[in-house]
């Protein structure tokens, strides 16, 4: 295939073009409670060109190989346009020239796996959550997706690199009269579908404490000590910090470029943030970007001090900076965007039982629950937590929301778990769905956090 799409690029006359192929395979399984509401496996096809052509940089996408000749030529209509209109000029990062095909380790290939055996564990699953005292309802899904991706240029890199991820997913939903409470649960990777057997007891513990939730009390609403388990860090880390490392985002925005200059303290110097999509069978592993790129760790922050940013070829090139592999694209649709993989704030020395200790009291807030961001600003739901007094943890807590903002709460940061929990599902809506974008961390102590509540 790889010879087939550098066949395709010979003559274009352009001071770069580059192709991608890509097969997607993608199986759905989704129960609403004992209903089996949807089961099917589909696979598509498509082509992506870029061509830059006098500092015009554009895009075409196709699906089938007999339109590729069009699709460079409107590629080369639109770059020359950009050109004559006076649109924003593209230079490109250099990166060295790679010939290489990945091959993904797989605990169990997926593909191999009959959809009824799929069915069962996930009916199996769902069954666990709605046996539990007190649940109205479940939404969970099984998804798997392959992606066979083939990259040329015409500069010589040729790459092909498969990723395959799968996850069971959802909500488990409890009732109590008109009080209703969900807890959320996901499960999976890129290392295979044997990461999904014998996870019972994290189903029955998930449909436990929706049930629990209709007990806990509504958090009072007010300025807290927190502590913030490993999956909200990590929501807050990737929502509320991850996107401004991504050059795109503050390219066009001189006073928070200013802000995110490297060398400036954002943070207290217990906070060390990285991100990392080389970390063996994670949600967020791959080796080649949709640039062709080979993906590099990058330490973000190191200590509070901002170090590094995320790149595509153009904005290292913009920014003066290394490329660091970080262009991806949602599938063979889009043109790739710069876009976060694995993300998390790195371990230090504490535990969790002395981080406590340090909180005295406050509160103890447990995953992620949806939320939203407005420039520095950030608001985020978790859901669930305790209240803490003198170190121990007391009763639970619902209906809770963190809020802040992003400059002010990383120099708030006082202490950071020895522990590291990573996500097993990725999802992130940034102009297209990165199912690859994952995130975590330890526990992390922040002081004077406003939460809101009743």
């Amino acid at each position: 295939m790889l010879d087939r799409l550098g066949s395709m690029l010979e003559g274009v006359g352009a001071e770069f073009a580059d192709i991608r192929y890509e097969i997607k395979r993608e199986t759905l399984i989704g129960f609403t409670g004992r209903e089996l509401r949807t089961i099917g496996t589909n696979t598509t096809d498509g082509y992506v060109v870029r061509v830059l052509k006098n500092g015009g940089f554009a895009s075409a996408t196709v699906t089938r190989e007999e339109d590729v000749p069009r699709a460079i030529q409107l590629a080369l209509e639109a770059a020359e346009t950009i050109t004559a209109t006076g649109g924003k000029q593209t230079l490109l990062e250099d990166t060295p020239v790679i010939t290489d095909t990945v091959v993904p380790y797989l605990d169990g290939d997926p593909a191999s796996i009959p959809i009824e055996e799929k069915l069962r564990l996930t009916a199996h699953y769902n069954g666990l959550l709605l046996d539990q005292p007190e649940i109205e309802t479940t939404n969970l899904s099984y998804r798997e997706i392959g992606r066979q991706k083939s990259y040329v240029n015409t500069e010589g890199t040729a790459v092909s690199e498969e990723v395959v991820t799968t996850n069971i997913m959802g909500e488990v939903i409890a009732r109590r009269g008109d009080l209703i409470q969900n807890i959320r649960i996901a499960i999976g990777g890129a290392d295979g579908f044997n990461r999904l057997l014998d996870r019972d007891s994290e189903f029955i513990e998930r449909g436990r404490l929706a049930g629990r939730l209709l007990d806990a009390e509504p958090v009072k609403g007010g300025s807290y000590d927190v502590v913030l388990s490993p999956m909200l860090a990590g929501v807050f880390t990737h929502e509320a910090f991850g996107h401004f490392s991504e050059a795109d985002i503050i390219e066009d925005n001189p006073s928070l470029r200013e802000k995110m200059a490297l060398g400036s303290r954002l943070g207290s110097d217990v906070i060390t943030i990285v991100a990392d999509s080389t970390i063996p069978r994670q949600i967020g592993f791959y080796k080649y970007d949709d640039e062709g790129v080979e993906v590099k760790p990058v330490t973000l922050m190191d200590k509070g001090v901002l170090t590094g940013r995320l790149h595509s070829r153009r904005t290292a090139k913009a920014f003066g900076e290394a490329v660091t592999g970080h262009a991806v694209a949602e599938d063979m649709r889009y043109e790739p965007i710069i876009r976060m993989g694995t993300i998390y704030v790195e371990p230090s020395e504490k535990s969790f039982e002395q981080l406590l200790e340090e909180l005295g009291d406050g509160l103890y807030l447990v995953d992620g629950k949806g939320g939203q961001t407005a420039g520095e600003n950030f608001t985020f739901g978790a859901q669930y937590g305790f209240i803490v007094k003198k170190g121990k943890l007391g009763p639970m807590i619902r209906d809770i929301n963190i809020m802040g903002n992003l400059f002010s709460t990383l120099s708030s940061i006082e202490a950071v778990g020895n522990d590291m929990e990573l996500s097993e599902r990725g999802g992130c809506g940034k102009g297209q769905l990165n199912i690859k974008s994952a995130l975590g961390g330890p526990h992390v102590l922040v002081r004077d956090m406003v939460v809101g509540g009743v």
